[in-house]
């Protein structure tokens, strides 16, 4: 990065974050701390209102504000394939945000830029599928669960689990204190408290129902951030299966999450998956039928012969 560009990027960066240390803007463009005196410097002279406070670091003037800033035609590309993003990706409202954003951006483009934008971003393209028909629904619920977090409000819902409880019931009914939305995967899933298992739960919204906003309030922890926030590794199973190598690839794609090590051997492809229960991985083993065989754990191995006993049983 040119001296120009930097003194730019400085004032850019300043404007966001209001008060920066000099070590910080050293850090964030990889140069001495030298060099950021000599930058401060040359803005002052520039007539940029820089303000240097000892102890505590650099800030602009109150009331200055950079006059607008042109985009590349591959900035101005990133913007708009970002808010094509977030039109699919999000609830309706900012659904409707996204669209006046890229009318906005495309309004400002120099003529040359937004042809050059235009032909870059034919070259990209956020296809749809069957699926996005069936996640109407889950928009509406990232709206309410979106308000009921800046509310600091709880939610309640009914959620069917992906594997079943001891005596077989996949359904239950929670109160929660929602924490964050993380998209996971292609899908949606909600960090929240909850309240019938008192603790932090992973909640996938399409399997929700019913799902609504609760008058009563909560107060997230102070020491809780989502971006640094990582969930316990319970995955303490281990299933070893043998596949044909013929179909090794398939199988792998088909459940890459759990996958911890594949190894080759002459009867075909040794795997290793580290779940949390051995059912996560039953279709799996099902659908691929003969291709694969489970070596262990001995009951799961059972399991799979028996549910494929029932299927033939009923063929």
């Amino acid at each position: 990065m040119n001296k120009t560009d930097r003194l730019l990027a400085i004032v850019l960066e300043l404007q966001r974050s209001k008060v920066l240390r000099a070590e910080d803007l050293a850090a964030t463009f990889e140069t001495s701390v030298r060099t950021i005196y000599r930058d401060m410097q040359a803005l002052s002279e520039a007539g940029v209102s820089v303000i240097g406070s000892p102890g505590q670091g650099y800030s602009l003037m109150d009331g200055y504000f950079l006059p607008p800033v042109s985009f590349t035609a591959e900035e101005a590309v990133t913007l708009l394939i970002g808010a094509d993003f977030i039109e699919r990706w999000f609830d309706a409202h900012y659904g409707s945000k996204s669209r006046t954003s890229k009318r906005k951006i495309e309004a400002i483009l120099p003529e040359a830029t937004h042809s050059e934008a235009a032909r870059i971003r034919k070259s990209f393209r956020l296809l749809a599928t069957a699926a996005d028909t069936a996640r109407i629904q889950e928009k509406t619920y990232i709206e309410t669960i979106r308000r009921a977090i800046l509310e600091e409000r709880k939610i309640s819902f009914h959620y069917s689990k992906k594997i079943a409880d001891a005596d077989g019931n996949r359904q239950s009914v929670r109160t929660a204190a929602p924490y964050g939305l993380v998209l996971l995967h292609g899908s949606w899933v909600l960090i929240a408290w909850c309240e019938l298992r008192q603790d932090i739960r992973h909640f996938r919204l399409s399997r929700m129902t019913e799902l609504m906003g609760l008058e009563a309030s909560f107060k997230l922890p102070v020491d809780f951030d989502l971006d640094a926030y990582s969930p316990p590794d319970n995955r303490n199973v281990r299933v070893r299966i043998l596949v044909q190598a013929g179909i090794a690839d398939r199988v792998e794609e088909s459940s890459s999450f759990y996958l911890e090590s594949r190894e080759e051997h002459t009867e075909g492809v040794l795997m290793t998956y580290r779940v949390r229960q051995p059912e996560e991985l039953l279709h799996v083993m099902l659908g691929w039928g003969s291709g694969v065989v489970v070596l262990e754990p001995e009951s799961f191995s059972h399991r799979v012969r028996n549910e494929l006993k029932k299927a033939f049983e009923r063929y």
